[in-house]
């Protein structure tokens, strides 16, 4: 499975953007599908994660402020991001699978200035 993700960008604090990510091939909705960042010299972290039959997981930095969606016809998830701050500045990467088998998209740059 492949994933291309899209919508980053550049914003000013309190801004919005939206990033999406297509896989090119169907992933089964129990199959969680979710963004991770990495921050300049921090790890990778979990953003937002979704999968059906239970509630969407979000970071705590995050909650409130970013909501994942996912159109399984569409074979894409996105991430609706408002109220962006310099702390969400990073390279977002889409996901899909599980903890022991993964698929990693290439990352889309959303730096957000203050």
């Amino acid at each position: 499975v492949q994933l291309q993700a899209s919508g980053g960008g550049w914003v000013q604090t309190g801004g919005s953007l939206r990033l999406s990510c297509t896989a090119s091939e169907s992933v089964h909705s129990s199959i969680p599908m979710g963004w991770h960042r990495q921050a300049p010299g921090k790890q990778r972290e979990l953003v937002a994660s979704i999968r059906s039959g239970r509630d969407p997981t979000y970071a705590d930095s995050i909650f409130g402020r970013f909501t994942i969606s996912r159109d399984n016809a569409k074979k894409s998830v996105y991430l609706q991001m408002d109220n962006l701050r310099p702390e969400d500045t990073a390279v977002y990467y889409c996901r899909a699978g599980t903890s022991s088998h993964a698929y990693w998209g290439q990352g889309t740059l959303v730096t957000v200035s203050s």
